[in-house]
């Protein structure tokens, strides 16, 4: 347990884990194949996504990057805020990082 102020009332807030999987992933729209995560994935760690959805990190992400939903086919389009951002330049795992290295331009 530890000590909080806020607006100069103090009150103790019990900051222990709870055992949940906390929500590490924001996807923004339902047709978005990526999330954005909110803090360093390790691989193997269970991320869970906005809306129940959960998936294994196949590889570390980085606070800020991409992570598949789903598996996405090289030359198939990649969402994110329900627009295409480009297609996958080889096959895409759910859980991995989606960067550079397996997305390029798209039309």
């Amino acid at each position: 347990m530890t000590w909080h102020a806020r607006k100069g009332i103090d009150r103790a807030v019990d900051t222990t884990y709870s055992g949940a999987v906390p929500t590490r992933a924001i996807r923004i729209n339902p047709a978005d194949n990526v999330a954005i995560v909110t803090a360093d994935v390790t691989e193997g760690e269970v991320v869970r996504v906005d809306g129940g959805i959960e998936v294994r990190a196949a590889e570390a992400v980085p606070r800020g990057g991409k992570i598949a939903l789903t598996s996405i086919p090289a030359g198939k389009p990649v969402f994110r805020y329900g627009e295409e951002i480009g297609v996958a330049t080889a096959e895409i795992a759910a859980g991995q990082h989606v960067h550079t290295h397996n997305l390029g331009g798209g039309k």
